[in-house]
Order: structure tokens, then C-alpha cells, then sequence
């Protein structure tokens, strides 16, 4: 068999892996769909499923595939797909691959691989409520395919679908099919095998080529496996003998209806022979047409325009090709005409090919939405037949109109109301991030529902006070955009690390800085977080200078203790912390030097409470120790913290590579 792909191997590209061209896919609403009801977009998945398969059913029958024929094609497992690959990237277009792969693995057997996995699409996909929707399209094989044409178009014309892809029944066992993508052509070539199978219990050979003057259209055709006396209508159910005797006669003189009844009747019908002449016209068509015929001839092309199908050729045999697709045909004014009432009135309806006479017989009906279409084009309601349903339509169109504008009013309304509910859940957002960059977590929950909050005790609240050393003269030296710009820069990098170790920045008051821990989330290392954050203030420093040139110097120093927490304020509210213990911080930070962390004795008492941690302390002068410090035996002493080292790493590595060391440790005990 000829490679399936000999156009696009010599003459265009490989198609890209992502597509997103519109129309490719219908799309489906996303709605809850009964399991026994049988819907048209039931239908539209069927169909979906032969013109334009999804990656996810293209794998469940790559993979049924593989398994059945892994020996005789040693490299079809490379046909198999991650299903994680279609989640990542939506529009993900397998069969491009599928494509690619078979011309690199096997070209000479490329079409029958492709053969044979739209059996196994079919097999393994066409179950349930998609089997049911190709079921109701006809009882044998040959109505099936005339269906296939009709339906397709409606579904492509009511969801727009612009592109070239289509069926066509041209005959008895000949279906033309319309795709830019040769791969699809014979993936169907195997769908519609296996559908033949499952449906009619029929073994049919399928022939396809190309129609010539058209790359784009492939014909199939289709003969049956063994008995040749069998027909394309098996799998018809056997009818039910009739009890009345009717003749098979096609003589019109037989017939037990005239011309007359039959144009009464069927009021827009009209009948062409070969040389597309008018031969009989329905009541209808006559009251518009018949004073005109003797002076303008009777050729349909003068008073009809042909709309759907579309791009038809006004010749016999191509209209006998096209009998299982819906007509729409629009009226022509007669030449000359000016004031001719139904101009522009659409007529749908079907084509019927009458052998016995060699003629084309239309029966349709108007193509209106409401009694307005119907006055505004000359006719009247007696003009559409008892048995037609459109006259159910013309005189429940007003009903169901103002039932439309009700529902569009609606889905406007509800459209207002989602837009008016995502504009607050916006703003929603914004109001509870700003809170929770001003409070603790739990506060700002709090604040947010409008809760009361009540002052609370924290005991073994680590604080952290720090300044700049000469901050005074560095103002006194420079103008408020340069000491500001200067702030913004060095207190970006502080932020940064109390979003890092989890600690609450508490307030900056102009070159102070105070942080703690302890007080939202309490943990055993949070004086261990805020020593660290210490060592990397101090590192920092060294990386910023002022506008003279000079490294920022900063002075720094912890203590832990037990402290009241509140909001106070109504207007511009602040989370303040108070007691003792806050004051003695602020004290170890003023008894501290240039580029130094002074640590409080209970401070030193928690980084040195858990092993594991080498914190390099050195003690000072006992005089040194704030007065305010409770020291009843005279034994305390505060310490200066030099740096930190990681055991598990070597000395010679940077500080931050010990710090994050420290921190992925706690972290992963569940205590950070």
C-alpha cells in the first residue's frame, strides 16, 4: 500500500505539535448530560470522533494497538504517549506525531498502521451513548452513509465551522470525504470499517483514492467481503409483511395520486429533468412563479439560487451526487421584477433522484422563525401545509422569541453579576494581602471578619533591635531622596529574610528595625531564626553604602522574653508589643558596637538548648549587661555572636550556605 503521506513528505512541512486553529474542534457545551438521553451533542462527539479524534482516544487505541501488534511491527511502542503530555499542554496535536514517527519507523506499512488503528479508535471508544449516536443514523450501511453527509453539514453549519472538512454521499457505496490532513483520511479509511462491523454485522472492503483535480478529497468505496448477491442494506431490519397488496408499477398512470393532489400536498416542491428545466411546480412555487414562466423559460437557475450545499455545481449528475445532503435555496425576483413579494425567502428542504423518469424531485419547506418572516415575504399561514412543522413554528416563534429576549436578559444580568462578584473578590484579595503585610496571619484573619481582638501574653518572644550607626550624620550629609533611597535598598533586604526564616517585622522607625519570633507561630528554634537573621543583617550591610561612599555600619541586639501583644487603634491600627521584656531588647541593641550582635543571657540560654547548632558566642565584660537585666546573683553576662557553622558542612563555605543548611533541618524536623 503507497505511503499515505507522499504529500506532505515531499512537497510541505510537518505540522506543529501545538495547533489552535479554530474550528478543528466543536465546542462541546460543558453541561451534564443524561446517560440515556440521546442529545446532538452526542452526535457531535460521534462524528468528532472520525474527523478529529482526541489525544486521550487516540492513546487508549495506540495502546489497545501496540499490544495486538507489538510482533509484527517491533517499533509501534514508540506510537505510545504519556497522558501526563496532553494535560501539560492542551493543544497538544498527537496525531502530527503518530504521523512524523510512522514515516520514520515503517513508510511502506504507514497506511495500514493508520488502517488499523481507526479500527482500534472504534473498537476501544465507540461505546455506550457514542455507539447510540452512530446507531440512530440509519438502519443499514448505505443510509448510515447518507446520514453522515446530512448531519455533518447541519453540525458544522450551527457551530460555525468554516473549514473544508466534510462527507459527501456521491451514490450507492461511494463516500467522499474532505480533510487537509491525509493521516485523518486513512485513520477514517479503519473507523469506518470497524463501524460497519459493530453496526450492520457487514464485512465490507473499502477502497480509497483521491479524487482527481482535488488533493484535499478522497473516495471511498465500498463492496462487500464474500456473498456478492448481499447488498449495502444489510443490517436492515426485515419488514413487516403489509396486508394490502400494492403494485410495483412505476407507470404514472398507476399511481393512486395525480399531479394535482401531489402539488396541493406538498405545496414547495418542484420537479427538473436533465437539462435542469422546470417540469412541475407545487401550489407554492406556482402562485409565485407561473405568470412568469412563459416570458423568462423554465430553467431553475433563473428563479432559484442554490445556497447549500455549498460550492455546487449546476449540473444534473453533480446534483444526484449531492441527494443526502440538505438544500437550502433561496428565491430569485424574475427578471424584471421589482416589486416581486417573495424576494430573499429560503426554501430547506431535500433533493430526490427519480430514476424512472430520470428527474429531480425538491420537497421542502419555508425557512422561517415567526409570522413576520412569513407576512414580510407575501404569504400567508394556509400556505404552509397541515403536515408541515413549520407551521408549529411560525405560530409559537413569538412565544419562543420573547422567551429568548427573557434568557438573554437573564444571561446578561448574570453576566453583571459575576463581573460585579469577581471585581470584590479582586478587591477582597488586595484588602487581605495589605492586612496580612501589616499583621500576623491570625490577626488579620481576625481583622478581616471583623472579630474582636483581645491583648494576649507570648512567653519566649525572641526581638530583634537594631540601628545604623552615625545615622544622625549620614542625614545630616545628604538630601531625604538619598537617605530614603538609601533605607529602601538596605530594609528590601531585611523584608526579604522575615518573609525567609518566618519572622514578624514589628515596625521601622526611621533607621531602627525590629523583628520577632515567636509571637504568631511559636517553635523551639525561633531564637535560632532571628540569630540567623542577625548574621545576615550584618552581612548585608557590608553590601550597601551611603552616598559618601562608606559601608553601612549597624549595631544589633536580641533578647527573649515574655510580652503583651495587641492591636491599637482604630484609625491607622497597629500590632504593638509591650512589657519588660521589649525595653530590655531595645537596651542590648543601644549597649551594642558597630557591626556587632549583643545577646541577652536567655537568649544565649535557647541557641545553646538544643544540640547541633554551633553558634559562636563570645561573652563580655559582665559590666556591660544592661542595669535594667535582672542578674540577682551578679553572675550574667551578655555575649556578642561572632557567626554560626553547620556541622554537616565544611567551615570554609559561605555563611548563607550554613544558615540554609541550619533552616532545611528544622524545616524538615516540623519544627521551623
Amino acid at each position: 500500500m503507497a505511503c499515505p503521506f507522499f504529500r506532505r513528505a515531499d512537497s510541505l512541512t510537518r505540522q506543529p505539535s501545538v495547533i489552535a486553529e479554530p474550528g478543528t474542534h466543536w465546542a462541546l457545551e460543558e453541561e451534564e448530560l443524561s446517560h440515556d438521553a440521546l442529545t446532538l451533542t452526542h452526535l457531535q462527539m460521534a462524528i468528532q470522533l472520525l474527523t478529529a479524534p482526541s489525544n486521550e482516544d487516540l492513546n487508549t487505541a495506540v495502546t489497545s494497538l501496540v499490544a495486538k501488534y507489538r510482533q509484527s511491527w517491533p517499533n509501534i511502542h514508540k506510537l505510545k504517549m504519556d497522558p501526563s503530555t496532553f494535560k501539560s499542554c492542551a493543544n497538544y496535536d498527537y496525531l502530527a506525531d503518530i504521523q512524523e514517527l510512522l514515516l520514520k519507523m515503517d513508510e511502506a506499512s504507514a497506511s495500514e498502521i493508520l488502517v488499523l488503528l481507526g479500527e482500534e479508535l472504534i473498537t476501544c471508544c465507540c461505546t455506550g451513548i457514542i455507539e447510540r449516536a452512530f446507531r440512530c443514523l440509519g438502519t443499514d450501511l448505505q443510509e448510515f452513509l447518507g446520514s453522515l453527509d446530512g448531519v455533518y453539514d447541519v453540525l458544522k453549519l450551527q457551530e460555525e465551522d468554516v473549514t473544508d472538512t466534510g462527507f459527501v454521499c456521491a451514490g450507492e457505496g461511494e463516500l467522499i470525504f474532505t480533510s487537509e490532513r491525509p493521516v485523518i483520511a486513512w485513520l477514517l479509511l479503519g473507523s469506518l470499517k470497524a463501524l460497519t462491523r459493530m453496526l450492520y454485522k457487514v464485512d465490507v472492503n473499502i477502497k480509497i483514492e483521491p479524487v482527481e483535480g482535488d488533493a484535499r478529497r478522497y473516495r471511498y468505496l465500498f463492496s462487500l467481503v464474500k456473498d456478492s448477491s448481499q447488498t449495502l442494506q444489510m443490517g436492515r431490519p426485515t419488514p413487516i409483511p403489509e396486508t394490502v397488496q400494492r403494485s410495483s408499477s412505476s407507470n404514472a398512470s398507476d399511481l393512486q395520486m395525480n399531479s394535482s393532489s401531489f402539488c396541493k400536498m406538498f405545496p414547495w416542491h418542484f420537479i427538473m429533468n436533465e437539462q435542469l428545466e422546470l417540469v412541475q411546480l407545487g401550489r407554492g412555487f406556482s402562485k409565485l412563479y407561473k405568470p412568469y414562466l412563459a416570458d423568462f423559460g423554465n430553467l431553475a437557475s433563473t428563479y432559484f439560487d442554490f445556497k447549500r450545499p455549498k460550492g455546487l455545481t449546476m449540473k444534473f449528475r453533480d446534483i444526484v451526487r449531492r441527494t443526502y445532503t440538505p438544500f437550502l435555496i433561496g428565491l430569485n425576483s424574475p427578471p424584471g421584477v421589482s416589486d416581486f413579494p417573495a424576494i430573499g425567502l429560503e426554501i430547506k428542504g431535500q433533493m430526490v433522484h427519480c430514476p424512472e423518469s430520470n428527474s429531480l424531485l425538491f420537497i421542502g419547506s419555508p425557512f422561517l422563525d415567526g409570522l413576520d418572516g412569513l407576512t414580510c415575504n407575501g404569504l400567508f399561514i394556509s400556505d404552509i401545509p397541515l403536515h408541515d412543522a413549520t407551521r408549529e413554528v411560525i405560530l409559537v416563534g413569538e412565544q419562543a422569541r420573547a422567551q429568548d429576549g427573557l434568557r438573554r436578559r437573564m444571561d446578561k444580568l448574570k453576566s453583571r453579576i459575576e463581573e460585579a462578584n469577581s471585581a470584590v473578590t479582586k478587591e477582597r484579595k488586595k484588602n487581605v494581602s495589605l492586612l496580612h503585610l501589616i499583621f500576623p496571619a491570625e490577626i488579620a484573619e481576625k481583622l478581616w471578619l471583623g472579630s474582636s481582638i483581645d491583648a494576649k501574653t507570648y512567653p519566649d518572644v525572641t526581638i530583634l533591635f537594631s540601628d545604623i550607626v552615625g545615622f544622625t550624620g549620614i542625614c545630616s550629609r545628604a538630601t531625604p531622596f538619598m537617605v530614603i533611597s538609601m533605607l529602601e535598598g538596605l530594609y528590601k533586604d531585611f523584608d526579604e529574610f522575615c518573609d525567609f526564616f518566618d519572622v514578624y517585622k514589628v515596625e521601622t522607625i526611621g533607621d531602627a528595625y525590629c523583628v520577632a519570633s515567636g509571637l504568631h507561630r511559636a517553635s523551639i528554634y525561633d531564637a535560632h531564626k532571628v540569630a540567623w537573621m542577625a548574621l545576615k543583617m550584618i552581612d548585608a550591610c557590608s553590601k550597601h553604602i551611603t552616598h559618601d561612599g562608606e559601608q553601612i555600619k549597624m549595631r544589633i541586639g536580641l533578647h527573649t522574653g515574655t510580652v503583651l501583644a495587641g492591636v491599637v487603634g482604630r484609625k491607622m491600627p497597629r500590632y504593638c508589643l509591650f512589657g519588660h521584656s521589649v525595653t530590655i531588647a531595645n537596651k542590648f541593641e543601644s549597649g551594642s558596637e558597630a557591626v556587632k550582635i549583643n545577646v541577652s543571657p536567655t537568649t544565649k540560654d535557647w541557641l545553646t538548648k538544643h544540640e547541633g547548632f554551633d553558634f559562636d558566642l563570645q561573652p563580655r565584660d559582665p559590666s556591660c549587661l544592661p542595669k535594667e537585666f535582672p542578674n540577682p546573683n551578679g553572675t550574667e553576662t551578655c555575649y556578642f555572636l561572632e557567626g554560626y557553622r553547620n556541622s554537616a558542612l565544611e567551615s570554609g563555605l559561605p555563611l548563607v550556605e550554613h544558615i540554609d543548611a541550619a533552616m532545611k533541618t528544622i524545616s524538615e524536623g516540623g519544627d521551623a
